[in-house]
């Protein structure tokens, strides 16, 4: 593939495009209820992934139709280009080594995962009326008190740790082999029926049994992470892609053509325009062995999953809220994962009464015309680091008791190419010291 046009693309969709905002109504007092919130979650998705973000060989139009009703985000970032850390962040809006989960949660019950203290925004959307439920993937601990039900989600249907087969719901790649899908607290058995059609039938029945009130839905589905098991349909569809893209592409598919279902559900129960909607992946795309290493795209960006790189967490993110939110809107301003927590409850109107500080910022100035309120933007994965601020990227990896330094201007090489680390001692020093000042501000839990 030839990467210069896709950056070209990536950069070129970033440009600002017209004055929008969100309308009038916002900040308004609304005699309705409070809105529902839905997020779709995938795994290991590429940057330019989707239709909409640049692939051209992709079939994904239920995404696609959703960033056509919102504003598509073209510079988001996870916070981790991992799994736990990022779904930690999302949950909580603070930084993952903050709230506990720096590094990927194993499925060992004597192992610690997201800690019983930290307080996400099912806890909050819960204390304030919201029914709340996680269907598909947690991957933030099997212990009693890191599981769904002890962080404020009143239901729970999926898988603990990080990744299941999709016919037998075992866990096989890392011993012992396990079942591991569960409603709540209780294992339950669907022996050869396709996880992710569980997952659109769980969130239907939840959807239509909450209809009449405020409802927070945690779509968090496996796809498009290994074992890649897409659809029959897909896997026919994309049948004269070279590999690994084939295996890829149709779990792309399988997943959009689920989130069609469960977007259909909504419309279908005259909910649509009273839901707020957001999309957006863990973390970049895998190389790993069990994906054939490699099949997804970060548009010609450098890394993938594990990495500290652009490709490693720069992700697809879309927020759809109709009548609110502007719609088919490209923000080009910098967004991260820990920014929902923040957003969601501004536009729902609730205030978050915990005392953990929360390191997202609501991103409705963004909306509104403003820059992105993150001047410095920092990423730790394993003994990788990196550090944003103006423009600059400073990356860093301990090796051999030797720390490695690359610094790269992302204004003019996005795609990371020219080390400028020795020409310009300065500026490592100055975002040596930002790291050194996050690391201590972290470290106050």
């Amino acid at each position: 593939m030839n990467s210069k046009p896709i950056i070209a693309g990536l950069i070129g969709i970033s440009a600002f495009q017209g004055v929008w905002a969100l309308t009038p109504h916002a900040g308004e007092k609304s005699p309705c209820r409070k809105p529902n919130v839905v997020i779709f979650f995938t795994d290991d998705q590429g940057a330019i992934d989707l239709n909409c973000f640049g692939a051209k060989d992709l079939h994904t139009p239920n995404i696609d139709a959703l960033a056509k009703k919102g504003v598509k985000f073209t510079r988001f970032y996870a916070n981790s280009s991992i799994s736990s850390p990022s779904r930690a962040a999302l949950l909580t809006g603070r930084y993952p080594q903050r709230a506990g989960v720096p590094l990927i949660v194993p499925p060992d019950p004597a192992k610690q995962g997201l800690p019983p203290e930290e307080t996400t925004l099912a806890d909050v959307l819960h204390q304030n009326g919201y029914a709340t439920a996680i269907i598909g993937k947690w991957h933030l601990g099997c212990n009693p008190e890191s599981h769904p039900n002890a962080h404020g989600f009143d239901y729970f249907f999926g898988h603990l740790g990080g990744c299941i087969d999709n016919y037998s719901h075992f866990f096989y790649w890392q011993g012992p082999n396990r079942h591991d899908l569960y409603r709540n607290r209780e294992e339950v058995w669907y022996a050869g029926e396709n996880f992710s059609d569980l997952m659109v039938k769980e969130a239907s029945s939840f959807i239509e049994t909450h209809k009449d009130e405020p409802f927070f839905l945690y779509f968090s589905s496996n796809y498009p992470h290994y074992p890649l098991q897409g659809d029959a349909e897909w896997r026919d569809f994309y049948k004269n892609t070279p590999s690994p893209r084939d295996k890829y592409a149709a779990m792309v598919s399988t997943i959009d053509k689920k989130i069609g279902i469960v977007l259909n559900k909504l419309e279908q129960e005259g909910l649509s325009d009273n839901t707020i909607v957001i999309f957006m992946s863990d973390n970049g795309f895998s190389r790993e062995e069990r994906t054939f290493s490699g099949g997804g795209s970060a548009g010609g960006l450098r890394g993938e999953k594990f990495s500290v790189y652009e490709g490693g967490s720069r992700v697809p993110a879309i927020l759809s809220y109709p009548g609110h939110i502007a719609s088919g809107k490209v923000c080009p301003e910098i967004g991260l994962g820990i920014d929902w927590f923040p957003t969601i409850l501004e536009l729902c109107d609730i205030k978050n009464t915990s005392e953990k500080a929360v390191d997202g910022k609501s991103l409705l100035p963004v909306l509104a015309g403003n820059p992105s309120p993150h001047k410095v933007i920092n990423w730790q994965v394993n003994k990788r680091w990196a550090v944003y601020r103006e423009g600059y990227k400073l990356i860093g990896e301990l090796a051999n008791k030797k720390e490695n330094i690359e610094l790269y201007c992302l204004d003019n090489d996005m795609a990371e190419t020219q080390d400028i680390a020795a020409s310009h001692p300065d500026i490592v020093a100055e975002l040596k010291a930002e790291r050194q000042k996050w690391l201590k501000e972290i470290n106050k839990r």
